[in-house]
């Protein structure tokens, strides 16, 4: 199979590249490598990706709709799409929301678009957010909850990118499926997230600002259990399914990857303080703007349906990101 990866150079795309060319697949991947945040990183990861015989880059905007025309139009093999490739980040869409429109919806309807003219496609899968569960206070979230309360703009367009989606779905008949993910961690991750936030001023004997007083809890999600999902999405590709309740008979699904148990997030805290051997000084601070106190996710129909399972524990996951961290920045 041919499968184009969005975002590849990014944490969960450089992560769903290597596992797809481990298993024998070619993969195509794009990403515009942009400074969001620091581009050596970014470049790190394209590095373990470049050498492979079955792997292409194209530095390339998905919000460019010429350059994803002639793209598209030159890569009639694909038979998968993951499409990673977003502006993230909650706080950031309060400094800058041109980015989140430009990225995340001109960009998914240019991805859309290209998708459809593929007569080769078997699926395409996309990259959702917890954060469209909004300011929900029932918990866990469930896919089927009412999901009109987004707190930020981040939150907002994703919301917009899977009703777009459904949308070609109904009108093309374009298999898709939106994978909502709740705080992934791990190796290579994105250092504007807090576990890295945290790792690197720990580290450094630098405070961290722990917000909402340290009353919030989070469904981290390791990496290695979050790449297991989107790759057994991605060999599902949605149908149309008449014996849901109500009836359904557009070939788009949501699904939950989290790890089905929220953890506090100073106990998280402390399991970084523990792998790096050193004590946090926190500075307690009230909830940021667009942000909620917690996220918890029902997985049973991706379970049911995907065969997903995460399998690693807080304290493992922790270890082997420090590890990782240790390692990168030639810690030790």
């Amino acid at each position: 199979m041919t499968i184009l990866v969005t975002g590849v150079a990014g944490f969960i795309g450089s992560h769903v590249a290597r596992a797809l060319l481990a298993r024998g697949d070619r993969v195509v991947g794009l990403d515009n490598v942009n400074d969001y945040y620091d581009v050596r990183l970014k470049e790190a990861r394209l590095a373990l990706l470049t050498g492979q015989p079955d792997f292409s880059l194209h530095r390339l905007d998905i919000a460019d709709r010429v350059g994803m025309e002639d793209f598209f139009a030159g890569h009639p093999d694909i038979t998968g799409i993951v499409h990673l490739a977003a502006q993230a980040g909650v706080r950031y869409s309060l400094e800058n929301p041109y980015a989140y429109v430009q990225s995340n919806l001109m960009g998914q309807v240019v991805m859309l678009e290209g998708a459809r003219h593929l007569t080769g496609l078997r699926h395409f899968v996309y990259a959702s957010s917890s954060s469209v569960y909004g300011a929900n206070e029932k918990q866990p979230f469930t896919v089927g909850d009412a999901v009109e309360r987004p707190v930020s703009l981040y939150a907002a367009t994703k919301r917009a990118d899977e009703l777009m989606t459904r949308t070609y779905s109904h009108l093309y008949g374009l298999p898709a499926t939106g994978l909502r993910f709740f705080t992934v961690y791990g190796p290579w991750g994105r250092p504007d997230m807090a576990p890295f936030l945290f790792a690197g001023a720990v580290a450094a004997g630098r405070p961290i600002r722990v917000f909402n007083h340290g009353q919030m809890w989070r469904d981290f999600t390791y990496i290695d259990d979050i790449v297991a999902g989107v790759i057994a999405a991605l060999d599902r590709p949605a149908r149309p399914a008449p014996e849901l309740p109500g009836g359904d008979l557009v070939p788009h699904r949501l699904y939950n990857l989290g790890n089905n148990r929220p953890e506090r997030l100073l106990d998280f805290i402390a399991a970084i303080e523990t792998a790096l051997g050193r004590k946090a000084e926190k500075i307690m601070e009230p909830m940021q703007p667009g942000d909620v106190p917690a996220t918890y996710a029902d997985i049973s129909a991706s379970t049911a349906d995907l065969g997903y399972v995460p399998r690693t524990s807080m304290a493992e996951g922790v270890e082997r990101f420090i590890a990782w961290y240790r390692a990168f920045y030639k810690l030790d």
